[in-house]
């Protein structure tokens, strides 16, 4: 493996330790973790399809949402952040529209790009993304065309960190890598993967997902227009501050629980359409209290109650960044916090059956240990998944101990924040 050799040896030069330090982080083991990960993902590319020069190494990152929890697809405002956690694909052209797709653990997909057409009988899996992504591209303009691509995700599925959307980027890379200039903006990159994830895959989702994963870095987006959303990069040091991020990943499964997604903008907008409005951006909470009796007759008690959430917690976004642009950690903290609590007792979305409150449990053990020095606060889409938690450097050891020992070892993850999204290895001759 000739091919293959040459480029396992290119990832000890300066210049290729220096874009892994880049996106995954300075400290050494972490660096060698990350250099042994992308010899083995070469040599397996080796393995499935030949010794080849061609190959190309496209990552895009897991993300974090830090606030604005369920406001995306109400036209709301989000903070979040691109992690150190990603799907990385070593991939080839081919010259057919053949995509054969081997990603550690699954069975490998194979299928033809000659059909771009939404298929029931892929709903749900890998094959849909596939076929959406490419879809979504030549629709845009770009160039498309078959690849052979072995796969590896440190973005676990379930984890609450978006790893459909980390595959949804990833694939725009290898496309755009492969057959364009790797060129694309990344609110489109961030538009094709959402269109696929709803259109193709059949799973209802706002575009904060696709948007930070494809963005990198710490942001905030406004989604007041989703045709063109407003994307603002924060710059902000936690660990200078003394904390880390860390998530807590209960064991939960996100299978079977489309429908309890599904139901919070669905219930969401059923208020806003009481206002003659299609979404609840717009709508006060000094209107919803004055039109609360009115209103019950017409949707749920829940549903007025995921309103009273949106409304506050899209005002809490602006307030969250303008603590962190003026160096507030405290007021920070504060306000993720609140964020948590309304998500909780207002959304609504930290339990679907309370014969399973793991991660109710992991929010009472990190109150137990970050009360007056950190916050806490439910993560990403919920009822299932992880726990989100800022948790000072001092504390860390004994966080990540007194978590693995509730929920398993490797439960608890402490997190860097990625500054770029898609992102293609390259290679001195």
């Amino acid at each position: 493996m000739a091919y293959a050799d040459g480029m396992i040896r290119k990832l000890e030069s300066e210049d290729t330790r220096a874009q892994l330090r880049y996106l995954y982080g300075a400290e050494e083991g972490l660096l060698r973790y990350q250099q042994e990960r992308y010899a083995a993902l070469i040599r397996r590319h080796a393995e499935l399809f030949g010794d080849r020069e061609d190959v190309q190494l496209i990552s895009a990152p897991g993300r974090t949402e830090i606030g604005g929890n369920h406001t995306d697809h109400n036209h709301g405002r989000v903070l979040a952040a691109a992690v150190n956690l990603d799907a990385l694909c070593a991939a080839t052209p081919r010259n057919d529209l053949t995509v054969r797709f081997h990603s550690e653990g699954y069975a490998p997909v194979e299928i033809d790009l000659s059909d771009l057409s939404v298929r029931p009988e892929e709903e749900g899996t890998t094959a849909a993304l596939i076929r959406g992504v490419a879809a979504g591209m030549k629709e845009a303009g770009y160039r498309i065309g078959g690849f052979d691509a072995a796969v590896t995700s440190t973005v676990a599925g379930g984890s609450g960190l978006s790893s459909s959307a980390a595959l949804e980027v990833m694939l725009t890379g290898v496309l755009d890598s492969l057959y364009n200039r790797f060129e694309m903006p990344y609110v489109l990159r961030a538009q094709i993967s959402k269109q696929a994830e709803n259109k193709w895959f059949g799973k209802p989702s706002g575009l904060l997902d696709q948007m930070a994963s494809a963005a990198g870095g710490l942001v905030t987006v406004d989604f007041r227009d989703t045709d063109r959303p407003e994307v603002e990069a924060i710059s902000y040091d936690f660990a200078r501050k003394g904390y880390v991020l860390a998530v807590v990943a209960t064991g939960g499964s996100h299978a079977n629980l489309t429908d309890q997604y599904a139901a919070i903008p669905a219930e969401m907008k059923q208020v806003a359409e009481c206002f003659g409005q299609p979404v609840l951006r717009g709508v006060t909470a000094e209107q919803l209290t004055a039109e609360a009796g009115r209103l019950r007759g017409k949707v749920s008690d829940r549903a007025l109650l995921r309103a009273f959430h949106f409304i506050r917690e899209d005002e809490r976004v602006p307030q969250q960044v303008a603590a962190l642009k003026e160096d507030r950690i405290e007021d920070f903290l504060r306000l993720i916090i609140e964020s948590g609590r309304s998500s909780y007792m207002y959304l609504q979305n930290v339990f679907a059956d309370n014969r399973d409150q793991s991660l109710s449990l992991a929010l009472c053990l990190a109150e137990e240990q970050l009360r007056g020095n950190g916050a806490w606060r439910i993560h990403g889409g919920g009822f299932a998944g992880t726990t989100l938690n800022f948790v000072p450097l001092g504390q860390v050891e004994t966080f990540v101990s007194v978590m693995e020992n509730a929920f398993g070892k490797g439960a608890c993850k402490v997190l860097n924040i990625r500054p770029a999204g898609a992102a293609r290895i390259q290679f001195n001759s």
